[in-house]
C-alpha cells in the first residue's frame, strides 16, 4: 500500500525514527476496535474528565497507529504517531496539531502530575478522534 507520502515514511525509517515492519491486518483490527471502545467510553460525560481525556487520547493513538501500521511501519515514540497521519492519512498539520497538543497533556501528567485539561478540549480531542478512526478503518 503507497501512503500519501511513503517517501517521508521511507526517510523517518532510514534515519532510524521508524522501524519497517510488514502490516498485519489482524493487528489493525485490534488496534481500530481498542479506539472505537475507548472513544465510545470516552464519551459518557458521567466519567471525569482526566479519565475521558485518557480513553479519548489512547483511542487517537490507536488509530493513529493503525495506519501507521497499514503501511508498514512502527514508532516507539508517542508523539510521532500522530505526526505521520500527515504521512499515512494526508492529514494537514491543522488536523493532527490538536493531537499532538494532547500528547503533551498526556506526558504532563503521566509524569509530572500535571493534568490540565478542559471539558471543550476534551469534547475536540472526542470529534477530532472520532474522525481519525473513520478515516483509519477506510485505508
Amino acid at each position: 500500500m503507497t501512503s500519501p507520502d511513503s517517501a517521508a515514511l521511507a526517510n523517518l525509517a532510514r534515519i532510524g525514527k521508524l522501524k519497517a515492519e510488514p502490516p498485519d491486518a489482524r493487528e489493525r483490527a485490534g488496534l481500530l476496535r481498542s479506539a472505537s471502545v475507548r472513544l465510545q467510553d470516552a464519551r459518557h460525560a458521567t466519567l471525569a474528565l482526566e479519565s475521558r481525556f485518557d480513553l479519548a487520547y489512547n483511542a487517537a493513538h490507536a488509530a493513529a497507529l493503525s495506519a501507521l501500521r497499514a503501511y508498514g511501519y512502527r514508532s516507539e515514540n508517542r508523539y510521532l504517531v500522530f505526526q505521520c497521519l500527515e504521512h499515512t492519512l494526508g492529514y494537514k498539520p491543522s488536523q493532527w496539531l490538536l493531537l499532538d497538543q494532547a500528547h503533551k497533556k498526556r506526558n504532563l501528567a503521566e509524569y509530572e502530575g500535571d493534568l490540565d485539561v478542559t471539558t471543550s478540549f476534551v469534547e475536540e480531542l472526542i470529534e477530532q478522534t472520532s474522525n481519525l478512526i473513520v478515516a483509519a478503518q477506510a485505508l
